[in-house]
């Protein structure tokens, strides 16, 4: 396993401890569906909501969530529509993205965006 999937993968098991502190409900992690994965998939109060985790262990080429791109918003919005059909959720959704930022002396700092992005919007 490379060393960015291990990364990856223990910022994806941080995220969900996050979330349920939150109180968040998980439904599904890395749900796939055609090119897309959805990291993590909750229930907020309600609210369906698709979770993008980015880890990164330094920000030399900017903030984690600057690497998410329009076409990923794209695919994300595909995969939980899909989601959506599978469970026949016809509520409310939201996109949100946590991203860890890994400190070689100390914790790593977890800063949660809810409602990063929109699904339609530019």
């Amino acid at each position: 396993m490379t060393i960015q999937r291990e990364l990856g993968e223990k910022g994806e098991k941080l995220a969900v401890a996050h979330l349920q502190d939150l109180g968040f409900e998980i439904l599904e992690t890395n749900w796939r569906y055609k090119r897309a994965e959805v990291d993590v998939i909750a229930m907020d109060e309600g609210v369906l909501v698709c979770i993008e985790v980015k880890s990164r262990s330094y920000e030399y080429f900017g903030p984690p969530d600057a690497s998410i791109s329009r076409k990923k918003e794209a695919l994300l919005v595909d995969a939980l529509q899909s989601y959506m059909d599978v469970i026949n959720h016809q509520w409310e959704i939201r996109f949100d993205i946590i991203t860890i930022l890994y400190h070689p002396q100390s914790a790593p700092t977890i800063k949660h965006l809810p409602g990063a992005f929109f699904p339609g919007l530019s």
